[in-house]
């Protein structure tokens, strides 16, 4: 176990923190160096993009404090505006036990941050007429026919409540899953006996684990309640994308998102050459910051999920961003229509995201098609503007992309939970200035 840095530890820190500070007052007008493919998100100034160079750096600030104080061991942050990179740096280790400093190019798991992709590819094949939102989910796994609802209700002389199936009111829908209210393996009633008729086999395939989870009760009634389907529910999104497409999910996603954007990085699995730019990830503990393995939902080599098995950097992926903040264009190639990007950036569940258990509540707030969406930043008491869409990963980074602003804003690190994406957010935020 790691606990606080010793003496030497600190300085390696302050070391590689001392390197991140050099303020981004100038680039010079290139492009970063990419494959083929779109013509990479260029750097500019940040004035040029409507920002204060020194204000910016309060998103150095912001960092260091956190990890000064053992929030994480180090991070990435990217802001561009404008169409063009304003701010880009490095902060911190990516390997406290080594002492390897992060670098701009480190390779993080990306987890949840994988859903808007796997969004992406259902609405490229919605484009191209080959499923429809309202498709039931049978059309393409029939095993999705017939599905029941577990039920709890209290058991006469039993804490344990007892559970019983119901048939569902209708089949799930495309759209359903898409919004986390399918009732997918949600953390409901069903949710544990989805364990038992469909475990997760991290050596299986993505077909598989789906076809396995037709047989699997839903936790509630379809289109009733949001509640998040952390895997179950986008993975099976990733098994339409190859029934409807004809290619494996990972070749889909490759031929038609990774290599037309340039996004040399990304991936379900990280070549050998690339392993030492893997950055490791930590946990937080009493005693400091502690080294954790990677888990198995994401350590599969054939497993290909859709809800959260990709590995990406913050250039790669500002690439995907920056499509979205050009309605779905970037450098000349173009995935999505701007009207589809609009449907995937609207709010599609009523007042369920902001009233949802799952969430705390979210006033002000919205769910569309794989991202959530800021409705109200005043009453979501939210840094982001009206209109703001975004997700983040179980690891801790986080990214958003904000139409009226013409920004997106990307935050790699190694280490969930805290207020440090809210720190992050209301940085970047604060330096605009035009």
């Amino acid at each position: 176990m790691h606990t606080t840095p010793s003496r030497p530890d600190r300085s390696l820190i302050r070391i590689a923190l001392g390197l991140s500070l050099v303020a981004l007052v100038a680039f010079p007008a290139t492009s970063l160096v990419g494959a083929a493919g779109a013509d990479k998100v260029p750097v500019g100034t940040p004035e040029a993009a409507g920002l204060s160079a020194k204000r910016l750096q309060r998103i150095d600030d912001v960092m260091h404090r956190a990890i000064e104080t053992d929030q994480i061991s180090g991070a990435v942050t990217l802001v561009a505006r404008h169409g063009q990179i304003a701010h880009f740096e490095s902060h911190g280790l990516r390997d406290l036990e080594s002492g390897l400093a992060m670098e701009k190019d480190t390779i993080f798991p990306i987890a949840s941050m994988t859903k808007p992709v796997t969004g992406v590819a259902i609405l490229m094949l919605v484009e191209e007429g080959r499923v429809r939102l309202t498709d039931p989910v049978s059309r393409f796994v029939p095993e999705f026919t017939d599905t029941r609802v577990a039920i709890r209700r209290p058991a006469e002389g039993s804490d344990e409540p007892e559970i019983y199936l119901v048939p569902a009111d209708r089949e799930i829908t495309i759209r359903d899953l898409m919004t986390h209210t399918s009732g997918l393996v949600s953390g409901g009633a069903g949710s544990q006996e989805a364990g038992r008729v469909a475990p997760r086999d991290g050596t299986g395939t993505v077909g598989e684990w789906v076809t396995a989870l037709g047989a699997a009760p839903l936790d509630f009634q379809p289109g009733m309640a949001w509640a998040y389907s952390g895997l179950a529910g986008i993975d099976t999104l990733g098994r339409v994308v190859e029934v409807a497409s004809g290619l494996t999910f990972d070749e889909f996603l490759r031929q038609r998102i990774f290599e037309p954007l340039g996004m040399v990085d990304t991936g379900f699995n990280v070549p050998a050459a690339k392993m030492e730019r893997v950055v490791t990830l930590y946990g937080r503990t009493s005693d400091g910051l502690e080294r954790r393995a990677v888990p198995e939902w994401v350590a599969t080599g054939t497993l290909h999920s859709g809800g959260g098995g990709l590995w990406s950097t913050a250039e790669d992926y500002l690439q995907f961003a920056q499509m979205l903040v050009n309605q779905g264009e970037l450098g000349g190639v173009r995935l999505l229509g701007s009207r589809t990007v609009g449907v995937m950036a609207s709010n599609h569940v009523g007042d369920l995201f902001a009233t949802s258990a799952r969430t705390g509540g979210r006033p002000g707030m919205g769910f569309g098609l794989t991202v959530e969406v800021v409705l109200d930043a005043v009453a979501a008491q939210d840094n982001r503007s009206n209109g703001s869409y975004a997700w983040r990963g179980a690891f801790g980074t986080a990214f958003w992309v904000d139409p009226a602003e013409d920004m997106t804003a990307i935050m790699m690190v190694q280490t969930p939970g805290g207020p440090l994406r809210t720190d992050f957010e209301n940085a970047v935020r604060q330096a605009i200035v035009d």
